[in-house]
């Protein structure tokens, strides 16, 4: 059961009035319970997301503070240095306390810095799988996720393998990234899916309706590029204007209105600082009006 944070220090300059709590909790798979902020290790690596980190000791002490502040989901990808986001969770948190669930994913190859291509042969996923266990210094992936669907690798061997892997005890729940509903259905009838990370933020909702089929059947949606961008997050915009009236800032509303969206969001800011890892879990307390909410809902339709 997920850890019930409570920091006064942390977030009580950050609440509001609301007349109802949200939910802060989601049961991946019916099963499995994580807090729905939780935390992405993609940027505890070097630049490009690639290489060691500039400082891996500031990265160990993000990850030991996510644990501290009462995040019991972190994600991460075997693609993430390649390898480095792993290998440092796996040095810092195992072994890991028993509430908290490290997802993975594997299926994007690296060619360096902000280069991918995906592979989803059923050979190499399953040599990532092995090698994720390896680094994580798990025994089981809570959740492990197919980082893309390869067009030249039907999506049914790329997953059969990987549920071949779940009934050997290797995965407990799978996942998909970047899909349309389309393939949900698609890759369900291979393998049971319980959560979907796509991208998707308040400025670009651009998959609202897979958002919507996953509310609709109870599956996590994994929002990475959380934070909103454009027009809405100008100097002088309705985020800014409504941020400084909560004493937050834009990507703690940001974050919040991702909280708010949905009861089955599950957003994974991520960062290398400890102290913007410390304001991105205040954003969970973050409370506006239905009011407030409407008027940011109408200044996205503008």
């Amino acid at each position: 059961m997920a850890r019930n944070f409570r920091r006064p220090e942390l977030i009580s300059t950050y609440m509001s009035t609301t007349t109802a709590e949200l939910t802060d909790t989601f049961s991946l798979g019916g099963d499995l319970t994580v807090r729905r902020l939780g935390f992405g290790a993609m940027r505890i690596t070097g630049p490009g997301i690639w290489g060691e980190p500039q400082d891996p000791e500031q990265a160990k002490r993000v990850l030991k503070r996510a644990v501290e502040l009462g995040v019991t989901f972190i994600d991460t990808a075997d693609s993430y240095g390649p390898e480095v986001s792993e290998r440092l969770i796996g040095e810092t948190l195992a072994p890991y306390p028993k509430d908290v669930v490290i997802a993975t994913k594997g299926g994007l190859t690296r060619q360096g810095p902000n280069k991918w291509l995906p592979v989803g042969r059923p050979e190499y996923l399953h040599q990532e799988v092995e090698m994720s266990l390896r680094r994580l210094r798990l025994e089981r992936i809570d959740l492990y996720q197919l980082h893309r669907i390869d067009p030249k690798v039907p999506v049914e061997e790329s997953l059969a393998i990987l549920a071949k892997l779940q009934k050997e005890g290797k995965i407990r729940h799978i996942g998909l990234s970047e899909v349309s509903v389309e393939e949900i259905e698609r890759a369900q009838k291979t393998a049971r899916i319980v959560s979907v990370q796509n991208k998707y933020n308040l400025s670009d909702r651009a998959h609202e309706s897979v958002l919507n089929y996953c509310e609709k059947n109870n599956l996590g949606f994994i929002p990475w590029f959380p934070v909103a961008a454009g027009k809405l997050a100008e100097p002088g915009g309705i985020l800014e204007r409504f941020a400084k009236q909560h004493n937050a800032t834009v990507a703690q509303l940001s974050i919040a209105w991702l909280l708010h969206r949905s009861p089955v969001m599950l957003p994974i800011p991520g960062t290398s600082s400890v102290k913007h890892l410390e304001e991105n879990v205040a954003s969970e307390k973050i409370r506006l009006s239905a009011d407030e909410w409407k008027q940011i809902e109408s200044a996205v339709k503008q």
